[in-house]
C-alpha cells in the first residue's frame, strides 16, 4: 500500500482510513455540499467513491488526500491528483465539507498538493476541470494562479479547464 502523507500549516493531507467514511458520506449526503463532485450518494455509493479514492493511490501512485485540520484532527475534505481512464489530463481537486469552507483551505491543501505532484512527481501542468457555476472553485483555482482555457464536456458534462502555472512559473501547454 501506498503511503504518502504531507503537511501545510494547518492541514494534514492523510491517506484514506476507516474513520473517515463517516464525515465523508456525510458530505455526500448532503446535496447542497456535494452537487460539484456528482453528489448526493447514499452511503452505499458514498463507500463506493471512497474505495476509488483509496484505489486510486493503487493504480496511479498518486490521489486524492482525505485532509484533517491539525488542530482538531477533524477531516474537513480532500484534495489531491485525480486522472481516471476517461480523464484527458491529470486534473488537481479539492472539495470541502461545510464547516471548513472559508478558511482558505482548499488553496492551503491545493498549493501543497500541486507542489508535490511537480517535485515529486515531476509534472510540468495540472489541470483543474471545474463545473462553470462553481464559483467558489473558480476563486481557488484563480488564487493559485490558475488560468480559464477551455471549457470541454466531461462524462456528458461541462468543465471549465483552469491550468496552473508550471513548476517553473512559466504558463505550460499540453
Amino acid at each position: 500500500m501506498i503511503t504518502i502523507e504531507l503537511e501545510t500549516e494547518r492541514l494534514r493531507l492523510r491517506q484514506w482510513r476507516l474513520d473517515h467514511f463517516e464525515p465523508y458520506a456525510a458530505f455526500y449526503g448532503d446535496p447542497e455540499a456535494s452537487k460539484f463532485v456528482d453528489g448526493p450518494k447514499d452511503r452505499g455509493m458514498a463507500w463506493y467513491y471512497m474505495a476509488c479514492e483509496a484505489g486510486h493511490w493503487h493504480l496511479r501512485g498518486y490521489g486524492m488526500w482525505a485532509l484533517e485540520e491539525k488542530a482538531t484532527g477533524d477531516m474537513v475534505g480532500f484534495c489531491g491528483l485525480w486522472h481516471p481512464g476517461d480523464w484527458p489530463e491529470i486534473e488537481l481537486g479539492w472539495s470541502l465539507f461545510r464547516p471548513a469552507r472559508g478558511q482558505g483551505f482548499a488553496t492551503e491543501a491545493a498549493k501543497g498538493a500541486r507542489f508535490w505532484a511537480y517535485e515529486t512527481l515531476g509534472l510540468k501542468t495540472l489541470v483543474s476541470y471545474i463545473d462553470p457555476e462553481n464559483e467558489p472553485s473558480k476563486r481557488v483555482a484563480k488564487r493559485l494562479g490558475a488560468s480559464y482555457e477551455q471549457t470541454i464536456t466531461l462524462r456528458d458534462t461541462s468543465a471549465e479547464v483552469y491550468r496552473h502555472p508550471a513548476p517553473d512559473g512559466a504558463h505550460a501547454v499540453m
